[in-house]
């Protein structure tokens, strides 16, 4: 399944090429969802709220309700989502799952004590952990800190966390380069839990690769650039 992502920057939604350097802006975030209203799911990321940067929340709670009002669309929110009572209160914004990235882990390790209170309040079928990769390693607050952690080697301490994983190559992030399937292959190996792929991904025949490996794939830029094939 193609899930398209609106990730936002500065009230903006933009693409991002390694996580860093800004592939293109779109003003007309809302008009983002007419052209996205046929897929099921939607992907809206806060990526200044992910950097440290402010927050785009009164954005972030439109889009969510628009699209589960006027499309029936299901959204995942992510970005900046580090304590419990952010956890609770993005949830609240018509989300049906978060997003938890960068707050799973903690002095370089899994965070089993944050996750073990988030469980406490919300169902673990409405979460997502982001396991964002850079040349092989976790990197976490807004790509910009890399752990000595593989993903394929905490996925199943964070099972129980989470109704599935999203995992993004940030090496190919916004590059169009080709999703590198061999990393989802090994990913798809270490767990049993639904996973979200993203990164590079440019062709109808590679997200019919990751379904085969019974994956879904987010795609940003391939789709704001109508490059997909």
């Amino acid at each position: 399944m193609l899930i398209p992502c609106i990730d936002l920057q500065g009230g903006q939604a933009v693409q991002l090429v390694h996580g860093k350097k800004r592939g293109l802006a779109v003003a007309d975030v809302f008009g983002l969802l007419q052209k996205f209203k046929s897929y099921s799911w939607l992907h809206v990321i806060d990526l200044d709220a992910a950097m440290g940067k402010g927050t785009n929340d009164d954005l972030v709670r439109e889009l969510c309700a628009r699209a589960r009002k006027d499309f029936k669309m299901k959204v995942r929110v992510g970005g900046g989502i580090r304590t419990i009572s952010r956890a609770q209160e993005v949830a609240a914004w018509d989300a049906s799952q978060i997003i938890i990235g960068s707050a799973a882990f903690h002095n370089g390790k899994i965070n089993a004590h944050l996750l073990r209170l988030l469980a406490r309040k919300l169902p673990s079928k409405r979460i997502i952990i982001a396991l964002d990769t850079a040349r092989e390693k976790i990197t976490i607050h807004g790509w910009r800190k890399r752990l000595a952690l593989q993903a394929e080697s905490v996925m199943s301490q964070l099972e129980p966390f989470c109704a599935g994983f999203l995992c993004t190559d940030v090496d190919r992030e916004g590059t169009m380069s080709g999703a590198n399937l061999d990393w989802f292959r090994r990913l798809r190996g270490a767990t049993s839990h639904p996973i979200i792929a993203a990164g590079g991904i440019r062709t109808h025949r590679e997200i019919d690769a990751l379904s085969k490996l019974g994956m879904d794939a987010a795609v940003g830029m391939a789709m704001y650039k109508n490059h997909l094939r």
